[in-house]
């Protein structure tokens, strides 16, 4: 796993969303972040620096600095019956999304909400041990672009 610059953000390479919003997660970063194990992704949004958002599961979201999302809105323990919807919570916007081998689909309306859409080229990062990120601008995207080598999941 390439780190672009010296001090950086490391990165597992490039996820094109499709055209049904199919985003195929590397699989170096399934393993890593254990989603083996989770039937879902819970996607909240990414910094302004760098945009798009992250995900992680239920687990790792219960023990991040996100865990009082939790408290309020308790339904996000049991979703199947809010998948694809997003909800606000202070500045993020969270989503919850079935895994589906080693992918997950989003809903256009949501993902518009990341300031993603069809198409859109995702640099996968470690952004943290809570969540991968999944990122859209910033000066990362700009020396990515500069990195050929790059893997792209399609």
């Amino acid at each position: 796993m390439p780190q672009l610059v010296k001090g950086g953000k490391k990165t597992f390479g490039w996820s094109r969303v499709n055209e049904t919003g199919k985003i195929v997660i590397p699989p170096d970063a399934f393993i890593e972040y254990q989603f083996t194990n989770a039937q879902n992704a819970y996607l909240f949004s990414g910094s302004k620096k760098s945009g798009g958002f992250g995900i992680t599961t239920f687990d790792l979201l219960k023990s991040s600095q996100f865990s009082d999302i939790l408290n309020d809105h308790p339904e996000l323990e049991n979703p199947e019956a809010i998948f694809g919807n997003s909800i606000k919570y202070g500045p993020r916007i969270f989503c919850v999304i079935p895994f589906k081998y080693r992918s997950i689909t989003v809903p256009f309306d949501v993902l518009k909400l990341y300031g993603v859409k069809k198409g859109s080229m995702l640099l996968t990062v470690r952004g943290s041990y809570v969540a991968l990120g999944f990122i859209v601008k910033g000066p990362i995207i700009e020396e990515a672009k500069r990195h050929p080598e790059l893997k792209i999941y399609e």
